[in-house]
């Protein structure tokens, strides 16, 4: 039996209209339409609907535009791979974010070598630690947010443990919700021994991530149910 636009609405609590330009995106199948000219909606589109609806919290809407149009083309493995790959980036900034709160809850900073004297790290070594590319690192050195100073002998840069945590807060705050003007503040009261925010701000985006993760649990049990709906899966 035809489901009308209107009770699909109201049972997601989103506009007809929304319907509409999900259609128009082409990540729901085609809708029929009756002689009156009004779409005639399926069990199938209200699944593919409300898979939209909860991949989006957890995902964002470009990852679950391409997951579902990938569902319509049955690449079932490539849709698996897909999430996956960002559970696996959702954990690794979980990772990074803990990184950071140890670091500014830690007093002593100060990178030793066996003999007890102060070292320095390179970018490569900052990055296979940390996890952030060195791309980025750079691209912040140049917008400012983080100054490296350099050997003088040979030109390379010298990461105190003052700066691998700089670079933490500054990929934590970047990958969370926090704008540039709050991150050029944090890095401010950093660099003055003031951790109080930035331990505040990175708490609340570890809190963040794992509501995103809560998301992305939902989304997948009704993406499972897309797929279980469509016979594309066990």
């Amino acid at each position: 039996m035809p489901i009308r636009p209107i009770d699909i609405a109201r049972k997601l609590n989103i506009s007809t209209s929304a319907l509409r330009h999900y259609e128009e995106w082409g990540i729901v199948p085609p809708v029929e339409r009756g002689a009156n000219g009004y779409r005639l909606y399926t069990e199938e589109h209200v699944a593919y609907f409300e898979c939209i609806r909860t991949l989006n919290l957890g995902f964002g809407m470009d990852i679950t535009k391409e997951v579902l149009i990938r569902v319509q083309k049955k690449q079932v493995e490539q849709v698996m791979w897909q999430i996956t790959e960002q559970q696996a980036m959702l954990l690794q900034d979980k990772i990074s974010t803990e990184r950071a709160i140890q670091m500014l809850e830690t007093k002593e900073l100060e990178l030793v070598d066996k003999k007890g004297r102060s070292r320095y790290m390179s970018i490569g070594e900052v990055s296979e630690q940390t996890k952030i590319p060195s791309t980025a690192i750079r691209h912040w050195e140049k917008m400012g947010l983080i100054a490296i100073p350099r050997d003088q002998e040979n030109g390379y840069r010298r990461f105190s443990a003052s700066h691998v945590r700089q670079a933490l807060v500054i990929h934590v705050l970047r990958r969370s919700i926090w704008s540039l003007e709050v991150i050029k503040q944090v890095l401010d009261d950093l660099n003055h021994n003031h951790v109080e925010r930035a331990r505040q701000i990175a708490q609340q985006s570890l809190r963040n991530l794992n509501q995103k993760s809560q998301f992305q649990m939902k989304g997948i049990h009704t993406l499972y149910r897309l797929l279980h709906l469509l016979k594309l899966i066990d």
